[in-house]
């Protein structure tokens, strides 16, 4: 009776479970379970953050033979100031000259790759030049033939050298004293004959004595070298800083560097003398921007 009553329970449960039946009679394999495949929301578009286009980090002297430098905007493709051209370094980092003659403002124009033109405009303060005053009539004639023979090829010389443009970045350097000692003659001085002014002193003279060595204010690549001294400069040399700054060094006994020759800041160039048109043993040193001429202590801060 109990054999009889548990075939009958599990006879009445599988009556109750709902039968499947896998077999495929068509044949084919099953067909696989659905991919779904997770939706991923799409990046929002790059917005471009504009760079602002303007002179930055600009320092220097803004006088009368001074000098300004800093960065040219972000895409200049030419500069200049008062439509003299300005190099540019690799970083658009720039220096640029202010002539002894300035009027109260230069203008840097910046041209962008874009066509844009941006301006900039330094105020340029004037300087009280030592002036003497002379109760006599400017000194004319014309130089002798046989001067302007001797003249001509080292005029020549002279303009070659400081057109030359080198690869080295003295000019950005803060400039060094190439000697210590008297000054003598200060950038800028003139002489006024009777109302009309001549030639102003176009450098700096440091009288120290006969014989004291000199040195490179700053890198540079030494353009010119005369130890056979030229009829008003003496042994002569000039150093190229680059970028179209560059140093001469007049009225040397002795030069120690020549052309060609790379020289770092604070290198042995030469010794103090009286050589060309001098009274007395001094350095001469002058500095040119393009045609521009600056004061050297501007560079240096004073002695």
């Amino acid at each position: 009776m109990r054999l009889f009553a548990s075939v009958a329970t599990a006879t009445l449960l599988s009556a109750c479970i709902p039968q499947v039946d896998t077999a495929d009679t068509s044949g084919r394999a099953p067909a696989p379970a659905p991919t779904i495949t997770p939706q991923v929301a799409a990046p929002p578009p790059a917005v471009a953050i504009p760079v602002p286009a303007e002179f930055t980090a600009l320092e220097g002297e803004f006088t009368q033979g001074g000098f300004v430098r800093g960065y040219a905007p972000v895409g200049t493709v030419a500069l200049t100031i008062d439509d003299a051209e300005v190099a540019l370094g690799v970083d658009r980092y720039f220096f640029a000259g202010i002539n002894r003659d300035s009027q109260s403002s230069a203008t840097l124009v910046a041209r962008l790759e874009d066509g844009r033109i941006l301006r900039e405009t330094i105020e340029v303060s004037p300087r009280e030049w030592r002036l003497e005053r002379v109760n006599l009539a400017r000194p004319t004639g014309s130089a002798s033939e046989a001067f302007m023979r001797r003249r001509a090829p080292e005029l020549a010389r002279i303009n070659a050298a400081r057109d030359v443009r080198s690869d080295i970045d003295g000019w950005r350097q803060d400039f060094v004293w190439p000697v210590k000692g008297r000054i003598s003659g200060m950038f800028g001085s003139q002489r006024i004959y009777r109302g009309v002014p001549g030639s102003y002193h176009s450098g700096i003279d440091i009288a120290p004595g006969a014989g004291v060595p000199f040195v490179a204010p700053a890198d540079g690549v030494v353009v010119l070298a005369a130890p056979e001294e030229f009829s008003l400069e003496g042994k002569l040399l000039i150093v190229d800083h680059g970028n179209g700054l560059n140093s001469a060094f007049l009225h040397a006994s002795e030069l120690a560097v020549g052309e060609g020759e790379t020289v770092r800041q604070g290198q042995y160039l030469g010794r103090i003398g009286a050589t060309g048109s001098a009274t007395g043993p001094h350095l001469h040193w002058s500095v040119k921007w393009g045609a521009a001429r600056l004061d050297p202590i501007l560079l240096t801060g004073p002695m």
